[in-house]
Order: C-alpha cells, then structure tokens, then sequence
C-alpha cells in the first residue's frame, strides 16, 4: 500500500539527511521525495511516497516525530490531499508522427517547452494515473529522456 506522508521540517543543514536515514534504517523504501522551502524561507516541505501496511506507516510516522528539527507529520489518507507532479518528457518527433504526438498533448493539456527538428520536450502536471497513462501512449515513439519531480501534496 502507497502511503503520501508530509513533513514540515525546519530549513536547516542535515534535516534532510536524517530523514531519510531514518527511512533506510527501518527498510522502509521510498517511492517518492520532494524537498522545497515553503512560503517561510524558515521551514521546508518534505513530502514522501513510501510503501509498505498500516504498521510500518505508523511506525515511520512515530520515528520521525522524534527527529531533531522536524516541526509536524502528516499522513495524507485516500483523497484527505490534492496531489500533482510534474515530468518533462523528451520525445523523438519527425515530421510523421510530430502532429499525433501534439493531439495526445492536447488531450492531456500538456505544455510543449521545446521543439526540434527531430523531438519534442514536453511538460505534463498531474497525478500519478495521468502521468502514467500520458508515458505509456508517448513510449511507442521512443521517449528519449524523462524527468520527474516526485509527488507533492497539500490537505484539502
């Protein structure tokens, strides 16, 4: 089972570190992290997939409420937070299948950051079904990169 946890952190050096130690330390794997400053330059946000039952989820949130530095946790249950990630896409486009690939961008209501001769860079902001759903109809015409933010969350 997925898990969205979020973790309001103060802005200071190492937090980072011992958040994410304290993921590998108990074998919990990460799925996802995102890290940014929040609106108070004295805080960061750190929003973090993880797998695995209720028991590990509570246990992770208990371990990380001791850590130094770490102001609040929170588990985002099904549909409690708006979530959305961001992924560039660079894909081959030739002058055959470039306008196939553009009906499939507006269907997703993609943005197209860069053209080439011979591929496209393209920017989609979603869930995770919309993401996955929007990389496997492009795959058939050769993503050469792919660049993914991971998840952020917000409570409704």
């Amino acid at each position: 089972m997925r898990h969205t946890i979020s973790i309001l952190v103060e802005n200071k050096f190492g937090v980072l570190t011992r958040v994410t130690g304290m993921f590998s330390g108990r074998g919990f794997n990460i799925d996802s992290l995102n890290v940014a400053p929040t609106h108070d330059a004295a805080f960061s946000r750190i929003t973090v997939l993880m797998k695995g039952d209720d028991s590990a989820l509570e246990l992770a949130i208990r371990q990380l409420r001791k850590l130094v530095n770490v102001v609040e946790v929170t588990d985002f249950k099904e549909g409690q937070a708006v979530q959305r990630e961001l992924v560039l896409v660079k894909v081959k486009a030739d002058s055959k299948t470039r306008s196939e690939i553009i009906q499939i961008c507006d269907i997703f209501r993609t943005k197209i950051v860069n053209v080439y001769a011979t591929e496209l860079i393209i920017e989609l902001t979603g869930d995770d079904a919309k993401v996955r759903a929007f990389i496997d109809l492009l795959t058939p015409f050769g993503i050469l990169e792919l660049a993914r933010t991971g998840t952020l969350a917000l409570k409704r």
